[in-house]
């Protein structure tokens, strides 16, 4: 390896002596007194698990490194009874408290989300705290402020967003010195107006709530320079905003309003106002004109409706809405505006004014083939791929769009977030998640343009703008992770995140065959402009767990480092310097990539660190090859995780029946694989998803890898049963197609591209005449639908009758066959299943021929009758004529420039693939 790895900070010289000298964690009070939670000044409880306890125990000693401490971190997702316990004998232990966190959102729910606290009060005792400055109780559950906080007189900040705060109480006006306050994303309704008193207060963030008024003495505040009434219900402003003499920013978007005092342009500091998203038709000329002023999303210069109606009378301006069938794959839209849901279940709302002139949406829903999804490497794909043309297309106002996607396991310190393509680059867009549903959830999101959309699971994203100033950049999952930007280290201000994941530590000890082996979570970095900053980065990470800065061996801590699109991990621990504390560990580097801390025995760690990264991206899966018991030559393959197998097969067995799973495998998100129907047997039909005869999917762990396809034999089944098998193969299927995988299973190698191999078998017919041999019905001539949009043939319509089997009547009345035709086709052919079917199909279809909607009634019957499967085939058979047909007439060049924009949009929808 080179002596040193770009982008870390060179290790700086050091000899023997002032090595050893260094100490590993500084403390205060090092000796036989302080507990090893105690680093200094400051107690960090938020981090362990059952903190309460931890926090009793050390009150319980009476200990007067106590006295010393000023910062104390407690996570409140505890028992409510045991956290109010362990707060009543804070003022009494830790009588020099400066700032108290008391916090929830360390843990997260299925979707992501972090999850409240259980606090609902503070004992009255905390009053007494005479030295407290700061007390945030963000992620909590408190319905009401606690009597206690506005007694501490020398409080300067206070956070109380995510809560369940309906109303601040007067007594908050005592709070004299207070120079911060966010109650953000509450249920607010009205303002105290006693919060005029607060004549110190520099910042104040009321978004996110539901007030409709600002009381008049929110003018007093003046030494305010932020203000933040954001995604409120404010339908007008006090004229007293114009006291606020030192307000630099104000933020209003997202609200009600119809006017705004003229008197707003006169602050002589604001230098940013935000009135996006708000019902305003007017606006003083001196706003109009001002540079700070931001207005998308309002009605400006639009004519008011009263004029044009009696007084009295209320006008209200109803949005069109268009529901698409699924023959429909466009639609219109107009400057009026209007809300879209389409046939596959998305829907787009189209506000007044997003277009300048009428304009026809073209869509399309895509398989999510690899090169049509962007996945990093502990993404997940969680929808198929949502194509909206013209493409590029900037909208003068961002459209509206939900997706509907699968809810995704319970995941910690994960999100969910809409992923959108543009100018050759993928990037995910603010993603707000709703629930209709139990098992419904919707994405939605602003896009101000049309491309291609997917929803993505990804590992939870922290990102800020790194001014030329310096700042921190800390995880929201993970505290310890934290990354310092000294001033100087970017000359412009440049875009950088953060991505955390954890790996269980039973996982990497039964991988490395090591008890006491640890991992620190794995951190990945990145970064916008130039590759390198210009002084160097602190990261912090912390340390393995069960190590700790005192206990910890220096020669088995090893320092990782991954720069992508390489795969392996080198070993940097030697070229870096680590400083270490109790809890964690510090390096500094130059550029921004991939690192993880490993606490091991074992050597040569850089190849054991590629196998553990390999882990925690693969999902344990098993194949399926069921056949349907009354249709046996109607298979279904499908790809499950493991912990899924036993509940569909309960579900499955039922209808189908087939072999045991396979042995469980290991598969990568994304991962190409196929099917090969081996030993006499082969797929029946033409699908857009088979090549050269093998039936081709993607394993994604979110959604359903299944398919249903008919298989058929040209040996002889009336002499004996066919038996054949269904063999797996990784990769897309090559240009030399695997033989039978009888040699396969031979070589179980790990370059090997068998996977499995499952018995399928086509029974004797037994005397009954193959379909279409020796019936006594005649066919006439007759195709339906039109080949611009699909057709079925005589010899679909026959393979059609093949898989009806008992279930043709409750088709046929779906179809609306009458009763009575019903019961004489029956007597007719009372003897001849077969023959009931096909006079059945075809009887309907010749009265059909020629009218525009028959293959979707065909379609829906077979739905309708819970004949799913049917119905996909032929969607598959359309799809493909589709397809073909649009072929064949660009090879021609017999496209109209009307009707080449669908086909434009399919040949850029390569794009992705090419890239």
């Amino acid at each position: 390896m080179a002596a040193a790895v770009e982008g870390l900070e060179p290790r700086k010289t050091a000899s023997a002596s002032e090595d050893a000298s260094r100490p590993a964690v500084e403390t205060v009070g090092a000796g036989p007194g302080p507990p090893p939670l105690l680093v200094g000044n400051r107690l960090n409880l938020d981090l362990y698990p059952e903190g309460c306890h931890q926090l009793l125990h050390l009150c319980a000693q009476h200990g007067q490194h106590l006295l010393q401490v000023e910062f104390l971190r407690l996570s409140t997702h505890e028992d409510p009874q045991l956290l109010e316990a362990t707060l009543a004998h804070v003022p009494w232990s830790l009588p020099r408290l400066r700032s108290l966190v008391l916090k929830g959102g360390q843990n997260r729910g299925a979707l992501g989300a972090c999850l409240q606290g259980t606090l609902t009060t503070l004992p009255t005792g905390l009053s007494g705290l005479a030295y407290l400055v700061h007390l945030d109780l963000s992620f909590n559950s408190l319905e009401t402020l606690p009597a206690c906080v506005p007694q501490l007189r020398s409080l300067d900040a206070l956070l109380l967003s995510h809560n369940r705060l309906s109303v601040l109480p007067e007594t908050l006006g005592a709070l004299g010195v207070l120079t911060f306050l966010t109650v953000t994303h509450n249920r607010l309704q009205k303002l105290p107006t006693a919060l005029g008193a607060l004549s110190a207060l520099q910042q104040l963030d009321l978004s996110e709530n539901l007030l409709d008024t600002l009381p008049p003495e929110i003018g007093d505040l003046s030494s305010l320079t932020e203000l933040n009434l954001a995604s409120n219900r404010l339908q007008s402003l006090p004229a007293s905003l114009a006291g606020l003499r030192s307000l630099r920013f104000l933020i209003l978007h997202s609200n009600l309003l119809t006017s705004v005092p003229a008197s707003l342009a006169h602050l002589p500091l604001l230098t940013r106002l935000d009135l996006r998203d708000n019902r305003l038709r007017d606006l003083p000329p001196e706003l109009l004109d001002a540079p700070f002023v931001r207005l998308q999303g309002n009605p400006l210069g639009e004519a008011s409706l009263d004029c044009l109606s009696p007084p009295g009378t209320p006008q209200v301006l109803e949005m069109p809405s268009l529901f698409l069938t699924s023959d429909l794959d466009s639609f219109p839209v107009t400057p009026q505006g209007c809300s879209v849901t389409l046939a596959c279940g998305v829907r787009l709302q189209f506000p007044a004014g997003a277009t300048a002139a009428p304009i026809t949406i073209h869509y399309r829903l895509w398989m999510p083939e690899p090169g049509l999804v962007s996945l990093g490497p502990h993404d997940s794909l969680l929808s198929s791929v949502l194509e909206l043309w013209p493409h590029g297309v900037a909208f003068q106002q961002d459209v509206s769009l939900w997706l509907l996607f699968v809810p995704p396991r319970a995941r910690r310190c994960r999100e969910v977030v809409v992923r959108t393509r543009r100018d050759n680059s993928w990037s995910d867009l603010e993603t707000h998640l709703e629930e209709e549903a139990p098992k419904r959830l919707w994405a939605r999101c602003q896009v101000p343009h049309f491309s291609w959309f997917l929803v993505v699971l990804r590992p939870v994203s922290n990102a800020c703008l790194v001014p030329p100033e310096g700042t921190l950049l800390c995880s929201s999952g993970h505290p310890g992770v934290k990354v310092i930007f000294p001033p100087g280290a970017t000359e412009e201000p440049r875009h950088v995140s953060m991505q955390v994941v954890r790996m269980a530590s039973r996982e990497l000890q039964a991988l490395l065959g090591e008890p006491e082996a640890a991992v620190s979570p794995l951190l990945c970095l990145s970064q916008s402009g130039p590759p390198s900053f210009l002084q160097p980065v602190t990261v912090q990470l912390p340390l393995p767990p069960g190590v700790t800065g005192f206990s910890l061996d220096r020669s088995r801590l090893y320092l990782l480092h991954r720069a992508p699109p390489a795969a392996t991990w080198d070993d940097i621990t030697a070229q870096v310097v680590l400083e270490l504390t109790h809890l964690h560990a510090r390096f500094q580097v130059t550029r921004f990539s991939w690192y993880w801390l490993w606490y091991t025995t074992k050597t040569c760690v850089g190849g054991l660190a590629r196998k553990a990264w390999e882990r925690l991206r693969l999902h344990r899966v098993n194949l399926l090859a069921l056949q349907r018991r009354r249709d046996p030559e109607q298979v279904l393959l499908q790809c499950l995780p493991h912990n899924k197998v036993d509940a569909t097969l309960r579900r499955l067995l039922e209808r189908y029946r087939g072999p045991e799973p396979s042995d469980t495998l290991q598969m990568f998100e994304g991962e190409e694989f196929f099917a090969a129907f081996e030993r006499g047997i082969s797929v029946d039909a033409d699908r857009p998803d088979c090549v050269e005869g093998r039936v081709c999917f993607v394993f994604y762990s979110h959604l359903k890898n299944v398919k249903e396809v008919y298989i058929t034999t040209a040996l002889d089944r009336e002499a004996q049963a066919v038996r054949g098998q269904v063999s797996f193969y990784r990769g897309s299927v090559p240009v030399e197609v695997p033989q039978e995988a009888a040699a396969a299973r031979q070589r179980k190698g790990a370059d090997a591209l068998w996977m499995a191999t499952l018995p399928i078998k086509l029974p004797r017919l037994q005397g009954l005449k193959a379909h279409g041999k020796g019936a006594s019905f005649s066919l006439a001539p007759l195709n339906l639908g039109n080949a611009e949009t699909g057709f079925l043939t005589q010899s679909n319509l026959l393979s059609v009758a093949g898989r009806l089997g008992p279930d043709w009547p409750a088709v046929a009345l779906h179809l609306g066959t009458p009763y009575r035709e019903l019961q004489r086709i029956r007597h007719e052919f009372r003897d001849d299943l077969d023959g009931q079917i096909r006079h059945m199909l075809f009887s309907w279809a010749e009265r059909q021929a020629g009218h525009p909607g028959a293959v979707e009634l065909l379609v829906q019957a077979l739905e309708q009758s819970d004949r799913q499967d049917v119905a996909e085939e032929v969607r598959a058979i359309l799809e493909l004529g589709r397809h073909k047909y649009q072929d064949s007439i660009r090879r021609t060049g017999l496209a109209s420039e009307d009707a080449a924009q669908p086909g434009t949009s399919a040949s850029q929808s390569t794009e992705p693939a090419q890239a």
